[in-house]
C-alpha cells in the first residue's frame, strides 16, 4: 500500500494556505489544522509517509482537494508499454501502472508521479516537456 509521501502534505498546506489564508496571522483554516497535524506526526516521527488508510477524515478530504487540482496521469500519449516494453519511454510508467492507472488509489497514483518525477529521464521530463514551455 502507498502513502502520502510528506512533499505531497506539504503541497496540500500551500494549497490551503493560500485558498484560505488566516485572517490574523494567528488562526488556521480547519483543512490547515487537519494537515498541521499530519505534517507534525511525519517530522516528529521522522517518517516521509504517511498510512492514507489511518488518516483522520478531514486530513484526508483536505488532501484530496489538493489533489483534485493535480494532472490525473502522467500520460503524453506517446506509449511504448503498447509496443512491449516494461517501462513506457513516454511517461515512465511501468506496464503494469499503465494498465491499473484507473482503479488505483490516489495515493498510488501520487507514489507513481513521486518515482517518474525523482527519475526524471522518461520523455515527459526532456525533449516533450519542452514543448509544452513552448506553447504556454
Amino acid at each position: 500500500m502507498a502513502g502520502i509521501h510528506i512533499t505531497d502534505i506539504e503541497a496540500a498546506i500551500n494549497y490551503w494556505r493560500d485558498k484560505s489564508p488566516s485572517p490574523d496571522g494567528i488562526t488556521l483554516a480547519p483543512e490547515l489544522r487537519a494537515l498541521a497535524k499530519v505534517y507534525a506526526l511525519l517530522v516528529f516521527c521522522h517518517e516521509e509517509e504517511a498510512d492514507d488508510a489511518s488518516l483522520a477524515l478531514e486530513a484526508m478530504a483536505a488532501w484530496q482537494a489538493w489533489y483534485d487540482t493535480t494532472a490525473d496521469t502522467p500520460c503524453i500519449a506517446i506509449c511504448s508499454t503498447s509496443q512491449g516494453d516494461a517501462m513506457c519511454k513516454g511517461c515512465g510508467r511501468t506496464f503494469e501502472e499503465v494498465q491499473h492507472w484507473l482503479s488505483m488509489t490516489p495515493a498510488e497514483k501520487r507514489h507513481t508521479w513521486r518515482r517518474i518525477t525523482l527519475d526524471a529521464t522518461s520523455w515527459r521530463f526532456g525533449r516533450y516537456a519542452d514543448r509544452a514551455v513552448e506553447r504556454a
